[in-house]
């Protein structure tokens, strides 16, 4: 039984937009600005161009191959190698768990600073909760997935009006330095992840091979222009030091310019943002599974679609499982660097592999990466160096994590080969 095709432009926009957007400006943007002072919005830009580099290497890439299994058939396609093919996938898979258990953890701050639970136990119950929505169905999920964006859009908007009075109050270009920049930058673009997880709805989505790098570009462009504009804000009402120590910033700095009052609901409004991300993460990745198990280099059950709700349900409650027990870790800056270190490898893998498909004959995209000479794509050659330098930025204990993932990952592939 295979999955159903019910997503339009619209659907796939929203799913986009609500999984950059959830995240990452509401769990993070403190520690950012403690990173990068008050110039913590050209961490934004910067990262910003990072996603657009490799953004348009995978709009191009999806517009030949529309597969769930994405960036594990890119590379299988570019190289012809299972194992480095087999961990790519595992590398994305397990941002998708991590990232699920990050933001979940971004999810419990909120909520502890507002009914004092414990964030841990509030981590694992948003797991259960939308790993259930998850195996209804995708058309409820993507429902709920437009009406949360749309919340936490107005929620982005709100603090983006309420700086417009307070313009000009800082200097923008005073940081702690650029090494600071550069690591706010490395930690934000926790931020756009989200934008890659589009290409995985690539067998529930109409015209794949059309609306998807559609909407993978508007997306980022979209999310890049609200970041930008909030970054700017939140620094205007409220001194960087202080953000830096918040564990709700975006509540706080909301409280400072209404009132406490205003505090509650953009802490409401931050469930919402940091709930919608972890729901459509788990169906990312649920997704990347499904797909890999159809490619038969993960166990058949992985692969079984429930038979009334037509989704992926072995998968589903693997990855609920899994992302509990990262959870565990407890903290949310670890846990998504574990995430973006990840990531950045997985990027690197899907810019060489557009260059490598560039030079094979048959190779007809239908979205083409602008800037190029002859066949070489410059932009996915900038997507690798910019990559390669955000890896540096990681502490020793990230990069223990993202490559023990890595050697876990060769040893499940020798396990199942």
């Amino acid at each position: 039984m295979g999955l159903k095709r019910e997503l339009g432009l619209f659907q796939t926009v929203a799913y986009g937009v609500g999984i950059i957007l959830g995240a990452g400006i509401y769990a993070l943007i403190g520690q950012a600005a403690g990173m990068a002072g008050n110039a913590v919005w050209m961490s934004f830009v910067i990262a910003a161009f990072i996603a657009s580099f490799t953004g348009l290497s995978y709009a191009e890439l999806c517009s030949v191959f529309s597969k769930d299994a994405a960036e594990y058939l890119y590379v299988k396609k570019a190289f012809g190698n299972e194992l480095l093919s087999f961990l790519t996938g595992w590398s994305i898979v397990l941002t998708g768990v991590v990232g699920a258990a990050a933001v979940a953890l971004g999810f419990g701050g909120y909520f502890s600073a507002m009914f004092g639970t414990p964030i841990i136990v509030v981590g694992v119950s948003v797991l259960i909760l939308f790993s259930l929505l998850n195996f209804y169905g995708i058309k409820m999920s993507t429902g709920i997935n437009i009406i949360f964006t749309l919340i936490e859009a107005g929620g982005i908007l709100l603090i983006i009006a309420l700086g417009l009075g307070h313009i000009g109050s800082v200097n923008y270009l005073e940081s702690t330095g650029t090494a600071g920049i550069f690591s706010a930058a490395a930690l934000i673009f926790f931020a756009y992840i989200g934008f890659e997880s589009i290409v995985k709805m690539g067998e529930e989505t109409k015209s794949p091979r059309k609306i998807l790098p559609t909407a993978l570009i508007l997306s980022i462009v979209i999310t890049t222009i609200l970041y930008i504009l909030m970054s700017l804000s939140v620094v205007s009402i409220m001194p960087w030091e202080e953000l830096a120590k918040s564990s709700a910033p975006v509540a706080d700095v909301a409280a400072r310019a209404m009132g406490g009052q205003a505090y509650l609901m953009l802490s409401v409004i931050a469930l919402f943002a940091t709930g919608n991300t972890v729901l459509i993460l788990l169906i990312a990745t649920s997704r990347m599974i499904y797909g890999m198990t159809k490619e038969h280099v993960l166990p058949k059950p992985f692969g079984y679609v429930h038979k009334t709700r037509n989704t992926p349900w072995v998968s589903i409650f693997f990855v609920m499982f899994v992302s509990m027990l990262f959870t565990l870790i407890g903290n949310i800056k670890t846990v998504a660097n574990i995430t973006n270190f990840s990531v950045f490898l997985v990027f690197i893998m899907v810019n060489l592999s557009l260059i490598k498909l560039r030079y094979r004959k048959g190779f007809k995209p239908r979205f083409r990466s602008p800037i190029n000479i002859g066949r070489f794509p410059v932009l996915a050659a900038l997507g690798i160096a910019v990559s390669l330098l955000m890896l540096l930025q990681f502490s020793t204990i990230v990069v223990a994590y993202g490559l023990g993932i890595l050697l876990a990952g060769a040893i499940v592939y020798k396990l199942i080969d």
